[in-house]
């Protein structure tokens, strides 16, 4: 039996008693923020905070913005899969007020596959279908993936 509980706590107590191995030091025009990489049994953790985001003060609409880890042929995509099965792609950010914060776990791709490589925040959301990028905008921030000691 899966025990979401018990996998929340371990990766939770493993992110506030580790230190990250890599990190991304975003930066945009008004955009800065920071992803930190922890590399876990279970897979990738990432956790991110970003401020500067540009606001839209809409109801509906605006303020989701995609966000990758690309290469230098653009989504990071080792295996060739269409979009979103990119190992790069990653879950939107929602910003509140310009700020966003968030963590995910993924087996998509391992600490050594992704130094070197950046995390880009894209000025639209990910739409999840178009290809081969799910038209997510211009780059409106981004940083290099560097290992810690």
């Amino acid at each position: 039996m899966f025990d979401a509980q018990g996998q929340f706590d371990e990766i939770y107590d493993w992110i506030t008693q580790t230190n990250p191995q890599a990190a991304a030091e975003l930066k945009g025009d008004e955009i800065n923020g920071i992803v930190y990489f922890y590399q876990t049994e279970m897979g990738m953790v990432l956790f991110w905070s970003v401020g500067g985001l540009p606001v839209n003060l809409e109801s509906c609409g605006g303020s989701i913005f995609a966000m990758h880890i690309h290469d230098e042929n653009g989504h990071y995509d080792p295996y060739e899969c269409p979009h979103p099965y990119h190992a790069g792609d990653l879950p939107p950010l929602f910003s509140n007020g310009g700020y966003a914060f968030g963590a995910v776990l993924t087996t998509r791709f391992g600490l050594e596959e992704i130094l070197g490589k950046s995390v880009v925040i894209h000025n639209n959301p990910d739409d999840f279908t178009s290809q081969p990028s799910g038209n997510p905008g211009e780059a409106i921030a981004e940083g290099m993936i560097r290992r810690l000691k």
